[in-house]
């Protein structure tokens, strides 16, 4: 769905690999062998979110790294609509209201390393979870996106050793805001 209001496919992956994860760090040859596209076009959609203040970027030696800028006012709603772009916000958000105790909710796995694929990693963290439902929401979201959802539930005494093993992780949900 995103692709019919951004045409530009190069766009929508430099807004998933940059405001997934704000974290996120890179610099052209990085980004070009990444999505396999040419540098050129790369470039011009770099140079796009700079000058529209929506990334920042910094010289390291000869290497230009582009990241998020996090304080831009459009931030957490591009955040948030890329989100609901990958089916996570809509499974969690079900989750949250029907599928036992949910604590927390983790994105880990590629798209928290801020690299695109076509397979999302999410943490559930809670108790008392109806894995049959569960699996009915996640097949709902991935009809609705381009992406495939493997999740996993944890307790939350699982969870640090858990997190510390998975790689960098997202926290992308909690009951305490």
């Amino acid at each position: 769905m995103l692709e019919s209001l951004i045409t530009s496919k190069t766009r929508v992956k430099l807004l998933v690999k940059f405001f997934i994860n704000a974290q996120t760090k890179a610099y052209l040859r990085n980004l070009e062998s990444e999505f396999g596209e040419s540098t050129n076009g790369i470039r011009v959609e770099l140079n796009r979110f700079e000058k529209a203040g929506l990334l920042d970027s910094e010289l390291s030696g000869n290497k230009k790294y582009y990241k998020a800028n996090t304080s831009h006012p459009f931030f957490n709603d591009i955040r948030h609509l890329l989100l609901k772009h990958t089916g996570i916000e809509t499974v969690v958000d079900e989750v949250a209201k029907k599928v036992g105790q949910l604590q927390k909710a983790f994105i880990t796995g590629d798209f928290a390393r801020g690299i695109q694929s076509n397979m999302i990693d999410l943490t559930l963290v809670g108790e008392n979870f109806d894995h049959n439902y569960l699996n009915q929401l996640v097949h709902k979201a991935e009809k609705l996106v381009s992406f495939k959802i493997r999740y996993i539930t944890i307790e939350q005494s699982e969870m640090d050793s858990y997190l510390n093993e998975s790689g960098p992780y997202l926290l992308i949900w909690s009951t305490k805001k």
